[in-house]
């Protein structure tokens, strides 16, 4: 059931569909808020987000034996992201991760928060551990910086672009010019019933505007560049949400043959779309070479300075200075690719050449 956030009552809200249901999408003027957000001036109501939270001494060694992040030595405080996989290593999965000391928080997208409930509880066993799905009781508010009033609020710093202890970047370019790099973002639990006096007469932005902006940072995100086959290396997840060297968890023989012997099927591309028709393709049209098709977009946005972009996945075989055009319907958008996920990604033993720079 949809949570409908009280914010949407603000003037000139207009609420959000799909994944972001719940929510204001804009509140009249989405470029605008979208710059208000870049530059840390307004906030974004996500409550559409689901948290499940796990308590108990053994949260934190059970989460570790399930998922692809080393746990074990988290900081009260310190901020992660996990995968759970299936044997196949296929991401079924993406939590935000915070402790507190006393209980694991996981901030997952609406629709991740039952299931991923359901199953945990059903991974118990004897240990002292204990899962409650509480998205009803908790809202979560998006913001690009920290922000000192909120300093008694528990609050997950996202770890991209920066490749994590145990990681492995993906990408063409290095950390240190990763668009990412201009997107800090931080998300701020906050208890249901105290949101709007939390967000007080702070400026607003919707989804819409937080959308724009993870796109543009090749931020991807569970439900939208996921599927059923999806796995990390795909996405570039391999960066913020996988743990190379720890311990056996399910999927770690996928990720660890593609790694080191492989490539993934798949690449995630960042798209600059034609802007001239003055519309947007929708979420899954086709993405072509001529004729052929080769992959889907995945998310598509406005951006307030670069204009209509979007990410796509698409076969790892299409080269990086391929032509490609996006098919929606009647209309065809040319679209130049950035590279994300190199083509050559995987097989990094006997690694000398290509475009990944090696292990980081």
């Amino acid at each position: 059931m949809t949570i409908k956030s009280p914010l949407l009552s603000r003037a000139a809200a207009v609420e959000a569909a799909g994944a972001d249901a719940g929510v204001a999408a804009h509140y009249g003027e989405p470029l605008r808020e979208q710059r208000a957000l870049a530059a840390g001036a307004a906030v974004v109501d996500l409550s559409s987000r689901g948290v499940v939270t796990v308590s108990g001494p053994d949260r934190l060694s059970w989460l570790n034996t399930l998922s692809s992040q080393q746990l074990t030595g988290l900081a009260p405080g310190q901020s992660t992201e996990l995968l759970l996989l299936s044997v196949q290593g296929r991401i079924e999965f993406d939590a935000r991760v915070v402790d507190d000391g006393g209980t694991t928080w996981l901030i997952v997208e609406g629709a991740e928060a039952p299931p991923l409930a359901e199953w945990l509880t059903r991974m118990k066993f004897m240990l002292r551990v204990e899962v409650a799905d509480v998205s009803a009781d908790w809202a979560v508010l998006g913001s690009t910086r920290r922000i000192p009033e909120w300093a008694q609020l528990l609050v997950w710093e996202d770890p991209w672009p920066h490749v994590a202890a145990g990681g492995y970047s993906y990408a063409v370019v290095g950390e240190d010019a990763h668009p990412g790099l201009e997107r800090p973002w931080f998300e701020y639990l906050v208890p249901a019933a105290e949101l709007a006096a939390t967000v007080g007469e702070r400026a607003l932005a919707g989804s819409m505007a937080a959308e724009a902006l993870r796109v543009a940072a090749w931020r991807p995100r569970w439900g939208a560049e996921t599927d059923d086959k999806t796995i990390p290396h795909e996405l570039d997840l391999l960066r913020t949400a996988v743990h190379l060297a720890k311990g056996c968890y399910k999927g770690q023989e996928t990720i660890a043959r593609v790694h080191n012997l492989g490539h993934p099927p798949r690449r995630l591309v960042f798209l600059q779309l034609d802007g001239s028709q003055h519309t947007l393709p929708a979420v899954g049209s086709e993405v072509r070479v001529g004729d052929r098709k080769v992959g889907a977009v995945t998310s598509v946005a406005q951006h307030y300075e670069m204009g209509p972009v979007a990410l796509a996945v698409i076969k790892r075989s299409v080269g990086p200075a391929e032509e490609l055009t996006v098919v929606d319907g009647a209309e065809v958008y040319a679209a130049a690719q950035e590279l994300i996920v190199a083509p050559d990604a995987g097989q990094v033993v006997g690694r000398q050449t290509g475009f990944l720079r090696g292990p980081r």
